[in-house]
């Protein structure tokens, strides 16, 4: 009876961090497309084998006279519907009904080989071109991409085969990859399997990823859950990543590439986010930075079983900047490391990049953490003559396994309230001669939530290995917990 009072306590947490009210500052109005029309109408077949991108391709071109008129939307029905990449256009809603699954076709002959990224200057993975995603949209205004639950499914495991197999001749495409867009919403959605990263808003504004499942298995390639690239006014809340790669990645262009372009990703909302990895982290941000990073805030955050919680990754040559960032609200069960600098990702796209090009870390804080069964606190390596500076530390408490917690070098910063102690580059205190020097933080040393925080640790331990009362856990939380997830934990 205890057991089963601790985990009623601990659900209602989860209730909480998946489906707390929106605390983004965005205050776009999702517009109702009046027109409507189902895929069917265009001779699609639901039974997993038909090829269906023409009947995609001529719903979306029969829409697109709609555009003018408020819009329209194309309806998926139940079914599983086979289809090669497609584009979308503005002020349209791709609607996917609750077993609707539109199933990425298998043969690379149905997903475009396009231009790279100019801000890339060449396909991530190899010279030259790269795949287009399954699901497009170039230069496009007001896109919704919903539904009610249905899933999104790349069947990428070919892609991942023929990249360990070093037999692609292109980079692999993205499951959902929007260009030049604005006003973008992709909700209440999952997203399976993708061959590579899985929503890739890239020279975007104003985009909103809510309530999304995404889900690939733990040891697939680079299937990174969301990655905002060179966009500003990127909110991402209530979602579960279980991916092979981070759960989300902060990108600006790749060395003299992204330098060139020159467009940052700025104002970057994260909010109750859940998940883990083996191979990845929570949140990084880099290795592709060179376009700049700034004003990023994340909040009410839940890693378990994962690699590496916060992350930023960057080498000489990628040149731009890591600047106001702000980390709040963390829980940790069994991670590895939990906040990293790593300097040594020296992947460049050619011969070409100015290794002098050294880039700037500055005005990190990550503040209110709270972790157990974590392995290292810090690996906090620099650039020796670089400027990696004023990282502060805020209200951590880490029950650490490492008889060397911390590991610091080439970096600068202040702490406070900091178990187990800091290294001794970020030993100097917060207060109160160097709170003007750290980003983002009030008046009061601890957040109101979390004084009460610590209490459940013991709950999260226990919840993450048993499961003898599933039949307690709410539909939504039941949803984010069950299906291959299980297993992933209990491993």
């Amino acid at each position: 009876m205890v057991n089963v009072l601790l985990v009623v306590t601990f659900l209602s947490h989860i209730t909480w961090a998946v489906k707390g009210s929106s605390h983004c500052k965005q205050t776009e109005t999702w517009e109702i497309h009046p027109h409507s029309v189902a895929i069917t109408e265009f001779g699609a077949v639901g039974d997993g084998v038909t090829l269906n991108t023409k009947a995609f391709q001529n719903a979306i071109f029969y829409l697109n006279s709609f555009a003018d008129k408020g819009g329209a939307k194309l309806f998926v029905p139940a079914g599983r519907w086979l289809t090669g990449s497609f584009d979308l256009v503005s002020h349209l809603t791709l609607w996917l009904d609750k077993d609707a699954v539109i199933l990425g076709s298998k043969n690379p002959d149905d997903w475009p080989v396009v231009d790279p990224l100019p801000s890339y200057g060449r396909g991530r993975e190899l010279p030259g071109a790269r795949h287009r995603s399954l699901i497009y949209g170039y230069n496009l205004t007001d896109v919704i991409i919903t539904g009610d639950n249905g899933t999104i499914d790349g069947q990428g495991s070919v892609w991942w085969n023929w990249f360990q197999s070093k037999t692609l001749n292109y980079t692999r495409p993205h499951l959902v990859e929007l260009m030049n867009s604005t006003g973008v919403l992709i909700s209440n959605l999952n997203f399976l399997n993708s061959p590579f990263w899985t929503i890739h808003p890239v020279y975007c504004s104003r985009v909103t990823v809510r309530n999304v499942t995404i889900l690939a298995p733990l040891d697939s390639p680079n299937t990174d859950g969301i990655d905002p690239d060179s966009s500003d006014d990127v909110c991402i809340e209530d979602c579960y990543i279980s991916t092979g790669d981070d759960l989300i990645s902060i990108k600006s262009g790749w060395d003299e590439y992204g330098i060139s372009f020159g467009r940052p990703s700025t104002n970057i909302i994260i909010h109750r986010l859940t998940g883990h990895n083996r191979n990845g982290s929570g949140i990084a941000i880099g290795s592709e930075m060179s376009g700049g990073v700034s004003e990023v805030h994340a909040e009410n955050l839940y890693f378990f079983n994962t690699s590496t919680a916060i992350i930023i990754k960057t080498a000489p040559g990628r040149g731009g900047y890591v600047r106001n960032i702000y980390i709040s609200d963390v829980t940790l069960v069994g991670v590895d490391t939990a906040i990293r600098f790593n300097s040594n990702f020296s992947e460049h796209p050619d011969d070409f990049y100015d290794p002098n090009a050294l880039p700037v870390i500055e005005r990190i804080t990550v503040k209110d953490v709270r972790g157990d069964n974590i392995k290292v606190a810090g690996l906090l390596n620099g650039i020796e003559g670089d400027s990696f500076r004023h990282l502060c530390l805020l209200s951590i408490t880490l029950n650490v396994t490492s008889e060397s917690p911390w590991n610091c070098s080439y970096i600068q910063g202040y702490s406070a309230l900091v178990s187990p102690e800091t290294c001794e580059p970020l030993k100097e205190s917060i207060y109160p001669k160097h709170y003007s020097d750290c980003y983002y933080l009030s008046n009061h040393l601890h957040s109101s939530g979390n004084q009460n925080r610590s209490s459940w640790f013991g709950i999260l331990n226990f919840f993450s290995t048993e499961f003898l009362f599933l039949p307690f856990l709410n539909t939504t939380a039941r949803r984010h917990l069950t299906r291959e997830t299980m297993a992933n934990i209990q491993s």
